[in-house]
């Protein structure tokens, strides 16, 4: 739908791979959480070119530049919606691309910090907005915002669509996934759902999900599924249930479970966060993506 935006892409890219260079990024929080867990605003604000450094461990290498910019990828209610768009510098051909969908504080700097990890991972990837805009601090602004879009899921349906749209033709990606935390996560699995036969991958982060027959049987998209067991919003009965279902209608499906850990486990800025367990999770979807976007199996 935004025609004009594919040649400023197109222009973006073109400057980018000539200059091959890039400045730093600051990585901190990423945004999760359903429960009322303490969030810590302490993100550096990031744009243009950039570098990830985000202290991976493990076999998993992110010491490629990254390059970062916000851009507009739909057109939603005559309102233009803007996306921060990252990129390994260093990319020559088209690469897979990765939505990702924010948790209910809204895009900001922590879901920056956590595109430019995955960008570093050699993805193109685009972390839409589903709040126009808006960002919370706290639970009581948070809450309008998720209602809002509770309330009017066409638009984001509609949203979610356009984001793909996005990666698909204007970032010529020949493979998509998404990912989101909570909130996002569960809008994560009703991306797959708007694409059961053409996303290529969904990585839910204790995000809501549905035992609902119906509305999975369409769905033809690998999915991992990432949650704790000391989680009281998505409780383990909710993820069993999902598990199911899913397995009833023999869908690829990988459900992990830690134990001992709650709802925003892998955010840096929550009371919750564990630092070893998100390290672990981080690395389970480092390997779930390339072998569902990239077709790496190792």
């Amino acid at each position: 739908m935004i025609r004009k935006n594919d040649r400023r892409l197109a222009i973006l890219l073109a400057v980018i791979l000539s200059l091959g260079t890039a400045c730093d990024i600051a990585t901190t929080t990423s945004d999760t959480s359903q429960t009322d867990v303490v969030r810590q605003r302490d993100a550096e604000t990031a744009g243009g070119s950039t570098s990830a450094e985000s202290g991976d461990s493990g076999d998993v290498k992110v010491d490629r530049a990254v390059v970062a910019e916000t851009l507009p990828y739909a057109e939603v209610g005559e309102q233009l919606v803007y996306g921060h768009f990252a990129f390994p510098a260093d990319m020559v051909d088209p690469l897979p691309g990765i939505i990702v969908i924010h948790e209910r504080w809204g895009l900001d700097d922590g879901v920056r910090a956590q595109a430019a990890r995955l960008a570093a991972q050699g993805y193109v990837v685009l972390a839409i907005d589903l709040f126009g805009g808006k960002t919370a601090g706290d639970v009581a602004a948070a809450r309008p915002l998720m209602v809002e879009v509770v309330e009017n899921p066409e638009l984001a349906d509609d949203n979610i669509r356009q984001a793909y749209q996005f990666l698909a033709e204007s970032g010529q990606a020949p493979a998509i996934g998404v990912l989101g935390w909570s909130f996002g996560g569960g809008w994560a699995l009703n991306t797959a759902l708007l694409f059961p036969d053409d996303l290529d991958a969904a990585v839910i982060f204790y995000g809501p999900v549905t035992d609902n027959i119906d509305r999975l049987a369409p769905l033809n998209v690998p999915v991992l599924g990432i949650f704790g067991n000391n989680d009281r919003g998505v409780t383990t009965d909710t993820v069993e249930s999902f598990e199911t279902a899913m397995e009833s209608l023999g869908k690829d499906l990988e459900i992990v479970m830690y134990p001992n850990v709650g709802h925003a486990f892998a955010d840096p800025g929550a009371a919750t966060y564990n630092a070893e367990v998100a390290e672990q999770a981080w690395l389970l979807v480092v390997e779930f993506l390339r072998k569902h976007l990239v077709g790496d199996s190792e």
